[in-house]
């Protein structure tokens, strides 16, 4: 797949700071399901984690106040009222917004608004806590169903390349990703583990990437010739 641009899903595009909000709400959710819808404190909290985020950032309230606003305006986001409560609490709508969408989608969705590109072994790893994949065949599954999302790619890859012997993916919600793929992968990723590069040197594994980059291609050419069809 190239580095054309494409036309995501999402109308409304988040900036990066409401991204960032929208992981934490839905991470929030299936992690700590007692302390969800959240408050602004927890999510400012949420948003300023140094752990399981890439980048590591420092929000003020004033800042994840100003990107729940702007979801809120779009219906992406909803205030709720708790009875008997004092503070406001903040409940996502993505689902609401992108219907179709399961646990294992969400789960990745959030995951690259948490950390950014990020190749399928380690979206595999990191987001065991949100849903378990039995195998790498079932993440390059889901993968290829966000990529060929109905209403426009909710996620591109970026093949290997020079310096980039794996593909990555990025989430498209925060609108098109253009430019070349050295350049969408000048961001630094978290170091692969030892074992994660064994197990991507080997042939086998290699062998598996390319076939899930095929899958993926074909996902997007389907998805051309529906809409060529509908233009007929």
């Amino acid at each position: 797949m190239s580095a054309e641009s494409v036309t995501p899903a999402i109308l409304f595009t988040l900036s990066p700071e409401a991204a960032r909000v929208m992981g934490c709400l839905i991470e929030k959710e299936i992690t700590l399901p007692d302390y969800y819808p959240m408050t602004l404190n927890a999510l400012v909290t949420a948003c300023n984690q140094t752990t399981n985020r890439d980048p590591i950032v420092r929000y003020d309230e004033r800042t994840v106040l100003r990107a729940l606003e702007s979801m809120k305006s779009h219906g992406y986001v909803f205030e709720v009222n708790i009875v008997g409560g004092r503070t406001l609490k903040y409940r996502h709508n993505l689902k609401g917004k992108l219907p179709g969408l399961d646990r294992s989608h969400m789960a990745l969705l959030c995951m690259l608004m948490l950390r950014g590109s990020q190749t399928a072994g380690e979206l595999r790893q990191r987001t065991e806590r949100l849903f378990e994949f039995p195998d790498m065949q079932s993440v390059e599954n889901t993968l290829t169903e966000l990529i060929g999302y109905n209403e426009g790619p909710l996620v591109q890859c970026i093949p290997a390349g020079p310096g980039q012997r794996v593909a990555q993916f990025m989430h498209l919600l925060c609108g098109e990703v253009t430019g070349t793929p050295s350049a969408m992968l000048s961001i630094p990723a978290p170091a692969a583990s030892a074992q994660e590069e064994s197990v991507s040197s080997s042939e086998a594994e290699w062998r598996a990437k390319m076939e899930a980059e095929i899958s993926l291609l074909k996902a997007q050419v389907s998805r051309l010739q529906t809409l060529i069809g509908a233009v007929k």
